[in-house]
């Protein structure tokens, strides 16, 4: 059992504005019991209080609270292809998975956290040619359905509707003139609110994270429904 989440505090957004101002391997080791007490242990005790809650939202998705292997995303950069050689990401973040995903392809809900700003919600990012072929065939086969996810009151009120970089022109196979063709267009799918780090700093963050995820759940039954997944 982690410690019970009592919200993120100032030392946990406080560790991510010290590392962009030093983001070496030098002094992250130096700060490593830095990282373990003050980012760690409050992003494993959130995982962890949100298990009965994502239940709530959903059987399907699991809230994992392990350090490696779990819902916590590392802090370590994948810098083989990027022309920022920084090795640490300075924001923490927590992706609470499909039970059928085995990675941050699958359509899952996401919390992202650090200093200036948090966001939270839900979807599917860039996920592989075959699944986005699914979802992009399900919303030109059922152009009604798909109406009721982006107009419901919730998602536009919540997070002011679906968001997700596309192509600039139609997908191939799929008419220019479709009603949904802006949608179509798009490589992901996701729902997100954007907050102050405030917002975190207490249990009752956790309320709000649960009834955001709640807020999202049209749009991750219709992916689940395009990919045969239950939800």
């Amino acid at each position: 059992m982690t410690e019970s989440f009592t919200g993120f505090s100032n030392r946990f957004f406080r560790f991510f504005r010290d590392l962009s101002a030093n983001n070496n391997r030098e002094w992250f080791h130096q700060n490593k019991s830095r990282y373990e007490d003050d980012v760690v242990a409050p992003m494993l005790a959130f995982i962890e209080a949100m298990q009965p809650r994502l239940k709530k939202v959903s059987k399907h998705y699991r809230a994992i609270p392990k350090k490696v292997g779990g819902s916590m995303f590392r802090i370590y950069r994948d810098v083989r292809f990027s022309k920022n050689k920084n090795p640490y990401k300075e924001h923490g973040a927590c992706h609470f998975r499909h039970e059928l995903g085995k990675d941050a392809h699958a359509p899952g809900f996401y919390v992202h956290l650090e200093p200036g700003k948090i966001f939270f919600g839900g979807g599917i990012w860039m996920p592989p040619a075959p699944e986005l072929l699914k979802i992009r065939e399900t919303i030109a086969d059922s152009p009604a359905a798909w109406g009721k996810v982006i107009n419901n009151k919730k998602i536009k009120d919540q997070f002011g509707g679906i968001r997700g970089d596309g192509l600039k022109t139609a997908p191939k196979g799929f008419p220019k003139d479709h009603k949904h063709i802006e949608d179509l267009r798009r490589k992901s799918f996701f729902l997100m609110r954007e907050a102050k780090p405030a917002l975190a700093k207490s249990a009752g963050f956790l309320d709000e994270v649960e009834e955001t995820f709640k807020a999202g759940k049209p749009l991750m039954s219709f992916i689940c429904h395009a990919l045969e997944v239950p939800f």
